[in-house]
């Protein structure tokens, strides 16, 4: 079996199989990987990468598992902070130090790939206590290592599985890096269902399309299905390959109704909005029974929205997002290897959202609050009112010593029509003390490693369309909004 993925394929690739897995496990063995170890995983996607991934669970290891792209610097760090021992390479990637390398993905080539009486076996791994160590978003600050139990992470994927009722004989396509929350529990979904999985240059949409015919459930960020939805309408013919999709789905950052309602109208079918975190997996989906919203909590699992002043909020009101889970991390860990436990239950996210009168769950952004005016304001609850223009909007909040806090409406419009046009628009959906102090557009939103928008990006590019547009060679009209 040859594990190597180029840009340009599409490869199958059935979990189900134990073989491949097995036949990796044993060459790991072999050099000296051993139960308990502290094992980093930094590759992309690939057919061996999932061996590998299964390899290791079987040989019940701690699994470190960070981005491929990750600098060298960072996963020397990385290293340091877990008392890493081994560090699984992807071809291409440069050696940190501080820990023994495998070049793993050649491991495959040359056996039998016979598994023999023995089976793919996680009851160890599920039943370790830092199963899994991945890192979160770092949305708020440096991202912290975050460590999950075998059982709260295998507990919360058999509760998603449960949720989407996928099939024996679904084929995923995710359109995601497997070495984040999002990507790496549809490995898990599609193995605990006996389902197929494609493994596919998620980058490249045009190439992966080629082989979407045969998918049945496909997952990606709302950005990466933005640019879907846009090939499809530049080139319709396109639209037949995805025929064979039955489960649309989506997570990783908010939905927009407008753009779910585009979604719909190209294809026919909802798109499926989820949400999740590092530290506690999966929390609420929604269901092609309910295609509503995040849909509604997992079972076992319980969310309540709770107003500043800490009361719970009425149905349709935002406030913080607020969970009960056995699922939840075991916390972070330190400098000296030891947990950090988490807080007594409940686990307060960070993030706005609320419910609606039956229950279904709406995420509306990160808990940021500016003031203004005399007014208390979340710029993300700013974005989904004036994303009723009918384009993405990024309200960025910048800090200047002369004027304060300057709101800086950011819109991602293809043709970078006039900023002033925008204004007008947005102004219409907010009120007064709600407006933009300057507005600005952009061909299209900077993007980060897991499809997500690069907001320290786009923090930077508004910057200097606002405060130094001289020297970014931006226009800039007389009330001070550009067009970049």
């Amino acid at each position: 079996m040859s594990a190597m993925l180029s840009s340009a394929e599409v490869r199958e690739c059935s979990i189900a199989d134990p073989r491949a897995s097995l036949a990796m496990a044993r060459r790991l063995r072999e050099i000296g990987v051993s139960a308990g170890d502290r094992v980093m995983l930094k590759a992309d996607n690939s057919v061996a990468f999932v061996a590998a991934l299964f390899a290791l669970l079987h040989l019940d290891v701690s699994l470190v598992l960070v981005d491929h792209q990750q600098a060298v610097a960072e996963s020397r760090h990385i290293i340091d902070l877990t008392r890493t021992s081994w560090v699984l390479l992807g071809d291409g990637i440069r050696e940190p130090s501080g820990a023994r390398v495998i070049r793993f993905e050649r491991l495959l080539d040359g056996t039998a790939g016979d598994a023999g009486p023995e089976r793919l076996d996680l009851d160890r791994w599920r039943s370790r206590g830092d199963a899994l160590i991945a890192w979160s978003s770092g949305s708020t600050g440096r991202p912290k290592a975050v460590v999950r139990s075998g059982g709260a992470f295998l507990g919360n994927i058999e509760r998603t599985g449960r949720a989407m009722a996928y099939r024996r004989t679904d084929m995923f396509l995710p359109l995601l890096p497997f070495s984040h929350q999002y990507g790496l529990s549809l490995l898990f979904l599609a193995f605990l269902s006996g389902a197929g999985l494609l493994v596919a240059p998620y980058r490249r949409l045009d190439l992966a399309l080629r082989s979407a015919h045969r998918a049945t459930v496909l997952d990606a960020t709302p950005a990466t299905y933005r640019s879907l939805v846009s090939l499809l309408e530049r080139k319709p013919e396109l639209r037949s390959g995805l025929e064979s999709v039955r489960l649309f789905c989506t997570g990783g950052a908010p939905l927009d109704t407008r753009f779910s309602e585009r979604f719909r109208a190209a294809l026919g079918r909802p798109l499926l909005d989820g949400y999740g975190s590092t530290e506690l997996g999966n929390i609420a989906l929604a269901t092609p029974e309910r295609p509503v919203g995040c849909g509604h909590p997992l079972d076992g699992i319980e969310v309540e929205i709770l107003r500043d002043d800490g009361g719970v909020a009425a149905a349709g009101e935002v406030g913080e997002v607020v969970v009960w889970s056995p699922d939840a991390m075991e916390g972070y860990l330190r400098g000296d290897d030891t947990v950090e436990p988490v807080q007594p239950p409940p686990y307060r996210t960070g993030d706005l959202g609320y419910l609606d009168d039956r229950g279904h769950l709406f995420v509306v952004g990160r808990k940021r609050a500016v003031h203004r005016l005399g007014h208390t304001l979340y710029p993300e609850v700013l974005e989904r009112k004036a994303e009723a223009i009918g384009r993405p909007v990024a309200v960025v909040p910048l800090e200047n010593e002369r004027r304060g806090c300057t709101l800086v409406f950011a819109v991602e419009d293809p043709d970078t029509g006039d900023a002033r046009m925008w204004r007008a628009r947005i102004g219409a959906h907010l009120a007064p003390y709600e407006s933009p102090d300057h507005v600005v557009v952009f061909g299209r939103f900077p993007v980060n490693r897991t499809g997500k928008t690069d907001r320290a990006e786009l923090r930077r590019m508004c910057w200097e369309a606002v405060f130094r547009p001289s020297e970014a060679g931006v226009p800039v009209d007389a009330e001070g909004d550009a067009r970049a």
